[in-house]
């Protein structure tokens, strides 16, 4: 099938991919004040790395777990363990929809960062969309601030270290494939974060004690694995049928989604200015893909998928 005839179904896999990371978001928020935030993204991913890895000696055997650049390896999960402690610990604290808002300003982060580490020359059109998503993203976290202070700043942190795991992902896209790529950055994630958990354990914040394991927990940690993996997956398959650029668009919908179901589920009402930022932030994130589309330049950088 010719990638532009594959379009339509691109979108649908992607806009299904989106859709299912939003639902597996909140099925993490709901686990706020049930156990500590340390310890499920610890559990997530060791029940996400246990699965990704029984399925890939399953269709690979033991020669998948010979990887090249294991240091890499190692960056890339300590990158995607920061992200996910931050973002869920934004979730944890503040509504869904404005954290996830602020992760889309990914795109313009990455570029940035780029440009600062590897001396790609910025178009006009990136410093045009990096005021309208920073005003964007001060909008959004306005509100949060002045109620939780510098913690509303996690979001922001996870989205710039996320920007550094996508550049690495960049570096080691030949490395492996897309089922070992996510199984390598699972398991390196898994004892950084157990790690985290353990020392939220022996502090003396009471809220990072860690108690026995509620089933309830386990469960939903095990719903979220598998379905990260599926959505990661969906996503990445609409990836091989239809160039980035096309598919790039339909990230957005998790904002959406998120939105709902932070109403719906929580009962997050966003304010008009919290939703003002959130439309900057995805117009910037737009502007950025049309610029690039229309420049003739990839846009891999540009699809945003949370760290869950």
């Amino acid at each position: 099938m010719h990638k532009q005839d594959a379009v339509p179904q691109a979108l649908l896999l992607a806009l299904a991919g989106y859709v299912i990371l939003a639902c597996g978001d909140a099925v993490m928020k709901s686990m706020s004040g049930v156990w500590p935030a340390l310890a499920v993204v610890a559990l997530r991913f060791a029940l996400g790395a246990i699965g990704l890895g029984l399925v890939l000696v399953w269709k690979e055997g033991r020669a998948a777990f010979a990887v090249p650049r294991p240091w890499m390896q190692l960056a890339r999960g300590a990158a995607l363990a920061g992200a996910s402690l931050a973002f869920i610990f934004s979730i944890f604290i503040m509504p869904m929809a404005e954290a996830v808002a602020i992760l889309f300003a990914g795109p313009i982060v990455t570029a940035l960062v780029s440009a600062a580490l590897l001396g790609e020359k910025l178009p006009r059109a990136t410093w045009g969309a990096m005021v309208l998503a920073s005003a964007g993203v001060i909008l959004v976290l306005r509100p949060n601030v002045a109620v939780l202070g510098w913690t509303a700043l996690l979001p922001l942190a996870s989205t710039v270290i996320m920007s550094a795991y996508i550049l690495l992902n960049r570096q080691t896209a030949r490395d492996t494939d897309a089922l070992g790529a996510m199984f390598w950055a699972s398991a390196w994630a898994t004892p950084i974060c157990v790690a985290f958990a353990f020392a939220g354990h022996i502090s003396a914040v009471p809220e990072l004690h860690v108690g026995p394991l509620p089933a309830s927990v386990l469960l939903r940690c095990a719903i979220v694995a598998v379905t990260a993996s599926i959505a990661h997956s969906l996503i990445f398959m609409a990836t091989t049928r239809a160039s980035a650029a096309s598919i790039v668009p339909a990230g957005y919908v998790q904002i959406i989604v998120a939105l709902v179901l932070g109403l719906l589920v929580f009962g997050d009402w966003p304010d008009l200015l919290a939703l003002a930022g959130t439309t900057c932030i995805i117009v910037a994130g737009l502007w950025l893909w049309r610029a690039s589309t229309r420049a003739g330049k990839p846009v891999d950088d540009e699809i945003v998928e949370t760290p869950t």
